[in-house]
């Protein structure tokens, strides 16, 4: 099983002066590019094309030497409720190994792949080309060989590259069937930890299989198709 997250836009700062190495080397073409179309960005045209506030100029700025900034595993890169909720660091590395976070810089990564600190969405556009044009189908073809996806991703990232035969992930308030909001990035995390953490769902193969191991875990869930709704 492999459970793919959503990034965040708030990143911890700092890392470890060392090179990034990359999990998915088919990706590597468009990773290259989109550093390099970074790097000769000028800050306005990057901050316009790439929806970044103006009072997140610094953050901007990051991008324009990404391949000299300090790096440390993607899980911890991403912060925010989410990933408060994975609590990743005391995670044991066959759980860790269970973990990929989409990206609209890199596309795919794995929890202990050493990233940058950026600011990049899948809203973004670079070059004058959004993400969806920049990936095109790579993101895709990469997920279609991992095996049996567990697709936590938010839609914009979603679409940046579909995972074909994917579990996807609601979270419905149970009394009124309304889509959860405001905790869906919580409950989301506390599923992957989870998954990652439960020796039976190394098995899982189907929607169903998944909700089994999300039950004796303590979670109230619905299977729709290929879709498992967490009911809150």
């Amino acid at each position: 099983m492999l459970i793919v997250l959503p990034p965040s836009e708030t990143k911890a700062p700092g890392g470890a002066d060392a090179p990034m190495a990359l999990s998915f080397p088919l990706l590597d073409p468009v990773r290259s590019a989109l550093m390099d179309a970074l790097a000769a960005a000028d800050t306005e045209t990057l901050m316009r094309e790439a929806k970044i506030p103006a009072g997140k100029r610094a953050e901007a700025e990051e991008n324009l030497g990404l391949r000299a900034a300090p790096v440390m595993p993607a899980v911890e890169r991403y912060t925010g409720v989410l990933y408060d909720a994975l609590d990743a660091p005391p995670l044991p590395a066959a759980a860790r190994a269970r973990i990929a976070v989409g990206s609209a810089l890199f596309g795919l990564v794995l929890a202990d792949d050493p990233v940058p600190r950026y600011r990049l969405s899948a809203g973004a556009k670079v070059g004058g080309k959004t993400m969806r044009a920049w990936w095109g189908s790579r993101i895709s073809g990469v997920l279609a060989g991992q095996g049996f996806v567990v697709d936590l991703r938010s839609g914009a990232y979603q679409q940046l590259g579909p995972a074909p035969g994917a579990v996807t992930v609601r979270v419905e308030q149970a009394d009124t069937g309304r889509v959860v909001s405001h905790f869906n990035k919580q409950y989301k995390g506390e599923l992957a930890r989870a998954l990652a953490l439960s020796p039976e769902a190394g098995g899982a193969a189907s929607a169903a299989d998944v909700a089994d191991v999300a039950t004796r875990e303590g979670f109230r869930v619905r299977v729709d198709g290929q879709q498992l709704t967490l009911l809150v």
